[in-house]
């Protein structure tokens, strides 16, 4: 981590020990805030809104269209959505012990 110079006032950076791409310490005032924020906010809408179009149309198409009978179909997409809750786990081992946050957000 990237050492604060001598004589600057210390508080105006976070105490946390966080650091920028660059590797210098984060100013409190630089840090996100409410735009951040909203930007998550919006990406988790997007992300839920096509989880439910995909689960809700699944069974359908694949009885419709992949002509498979009404209990595999079920089965896959119980399988889908199991799936879909695990993985979450996988990736935060990755980003928490490889990546890092800003990389896990660029990737994601």
């Amino acid at each position: 981590m990237a050492a604060v110079e001598e004589g600057v006032n210390t508080d105006q950076y976070t105490q946390d020990g966080t650091v920028d791409l660059k590797g210098n310490p984060v100013l409190r005032s630089k840090r996100g805030g409410w735009t951040a924020c909203s930007f998550v906010v919006v990406y988790e809408v997007f992300e839920r809104m096509a989880y439910f179009g995909i689960a809700s149309n699944l069974i359908l198409y694949l009885t419709k269209k992949l002509h498979q009978g009404t209990v595999t179909s079920a089965n896959n997409v119980t399988n889908w959505v199991g799936t879909i809750f695990l993985t979450p786990i996988l990736g935060a081992y990755i980003a928490d012990a490889y990546l890092g946050r800003y990389w896990t957000f660029l990737i994601a």
